[in-house]
Order: structure tokens, then C-alpha cells, then sequence
């Protein structure tokens, strides 16, 4: 099998090579990458493949993706590969909601580049930007570390998923979960109720195995039923436009949002200890 995965990277990385060599003239890129009438593919970046390959790579991320949970590249490539139809459901109810419209329209992108980091730090504390770059800063993480989206075959879904993992770090500060392995499972649970994305799904089922037995009674008696609960009767997180919200407060949002703060603090520890 590792064979066949080895080939189809091989295959893709010419066929991007080939794209990249086509698009010689000089992209007028909105908000960050989605619309390009120079471009040759869907989008820039976009890796046209055969439902065989999606399988492959499918296989081949999942494994990788099981062997380390923070292989961070391979849990995108398992997003992109089996996402298609949780896709289409997020990108009808962004449509159908005011603010998840917008958010299609304008397609916004979460970047260190797209945020004013100064102003974020001057805001008081429980509101929601102060809190995100709380967050970033005790988890040492950064938005920028979000893959770009390449093996969809659709460019507005392409961008839902986008906005999905750009949203990712943000969920975890309306959460209030840590990046260790606990919290990075009860998000898991939470998106797999709020997102139906397989890659979420099997994240929540398997994330379990990796936890020691005190953890997984705080997951199964707390924090899970919680995370699902949260999930299922929140609005849409992907229809939040959350730039335009630095300066609500925290709670506020989660009361608008339905979710009741965790019964579990959890505080930022390093990720072998988790």
C-alpha cells in the first residue's frame, strides 16, 4: 500500500509542478488566495485527483495521521480526501445564515498577516481577541501554521475548509481546551457533532486510545458529553465572523453561540504530558 501512496505523491507533486509552471502570470489573489482568473487550476494550490488517488492518500494520511495525532500535514490530507459531502451540508448552512453568507462573499482569512496583534493585546481581558491571542501565546501556535487546502475539487468548498482550520484555534479559546491531548480530543468531539467531517469523527473515536485512564474518565464523564452536547445545539461555527468580534466578550459569544463553558479547566501543559 505505502508503495501505491508513494507513487500517487509522486504523481501529484508533477502535476503541481506542471500548474505552477502554467501560472506565469501575476495572480490577482482576493483575501488571500481564493479567486485567480490567471490560474490554471480550481484554485491556487488546487491538486486536480482520480477517486483512486483520494483513496490512496485517504489510507495513507489515516495511518500516518494514527501514528502521530500531531502530524498536522497528513490530518489535512485525510480532511481534504473524505470531507466532500460534510462539506456541502457546512457550506449550505454558512449560506443560509446572514454572517455565514457574508463570510462566503467576502472569504476572510485568519492570518497573522490579517490580524492587528497590538490591538488585540490592548483589549481587556475576556473578550474574544484578547483571549485568542491569549491562546496562541500559552500554546505556542499561530494561525499561520494552517496547511492551505489542496485536494478539493471545488473552490467555494475549498474555502469552507479553509475557514474550518483557520477557525480551529478558536474554538479551542471559546472552548477553553488546551492543545495537549485531552483538549485537542473534547474539540475533536465537538467538531465531529458540529461538522460531520469524517477526519473529526475519527479523531474523537481513536483520540481515546491515546489517553491515560485518568484522563479518559475526565473525557467520558465530563468533558465528552459536554464537547457532544455543545456540538450538536450550537449555531454554526463556521458563520461566525469572528474578525469582526474581537471586542465581544467571551461569554457573550458563547451564550449567543449555545455553548456552556467547560466543566473542566484545563490548563496549557506540554503535549507528552497529556
Amino acid at each position: 500500500m505505502w508503495l501505491h501512496v508513494g507513487r500517487a505523491f509522486h504523481q501529484l507533486n508533477q502535476r503541481r509542478c506542471v500548474l505552477t509552471s502554467k501560472a506565469v502570470c501575476v495572480r490577482q489573489l482576493h483575501s488571500g488566495g481564493f479567486t485567480d482568473s490567471c490560474y490554471d487550476g480550481l484554485y491556487p494550490g488546487h491538486i486536480h485527483t482520480t477517486p483512486i488517488q483520494k483513496a490512496l492518500l485517504a489510507a495513507g494520511s489515516g495511518v500516518a495521521a494514527l501514528q502521530d495525532p500531531y502530524r498536522h500535514d497528513m490530518v489535512a490530507v485525510l480532511g481534504e480526501t473524505t470531507g466532500h459531502l460534510a462539506l456541502i451540508n457546512l457550506r449550505d448552512r454558512m449560506r443560509n445564515d446572514p454572517e455565514g453568507y457574508t463570510i462566503l462573499t467576502e472569504r476572510p482569512r485568519i492570518r497573522l498577516s490579517t490580524l492587528d496583534l497590538s490591538k488585540m493585546a490592548s483589549l481587556p481581558d475576556g473578550s474574544l481577541g484578547r483571549e485568542y491571542l491569549r491562546f496562541l501565546e500559552d500554546n505556542h501556535v499561530t494561525p499561520d501554521s494552517r496547511a492551505d487546502v489542496k485536494f478539493v475539487d471545488n473552490e467555494e468548498l475549498a474555502y469552507v475548509m479553509q475557514r474550518y482550520r483557520e477557525v480551529h484555534d478558536l474554538l479551542h479559546t471559546l472552548l477553553g481546551m488546551p492543545t495537549n491531548m485531552l483538549g485537542e480530543v473534547a474539540v475533536k468531539w465537538f467538531e465531529a457533532a458540529q461538522t460531520g467531517l469524517p477526519m473529526c469523527a475519527l479523531g474523537a473515536v481513536l483520540g481515546p486510545l491515546r489517553l491515560n485512564a485518568r484522563r479518559l474518565q475526565s473525557l467520558f464523564t465530563s468533558l465528552g458529553p459536554w464537547a457532544l452536547q455543545s456540538g450538536w445545539r450550537s449555531r454554526c461555527i463556521l458563520s461566525i465572523f469572528y474578525e469582526r468580534r474581537w471586542e465581544q466578550s467571551l461569554e457573550d459569544l458563547r451564550q449567543e453561540l449555545n455553548i456552556e463553558p467547560p466543566p473542566v479547566i484545563l490548563s496549557a501543559t506540554n503535549k507528552s504530558s497529556a
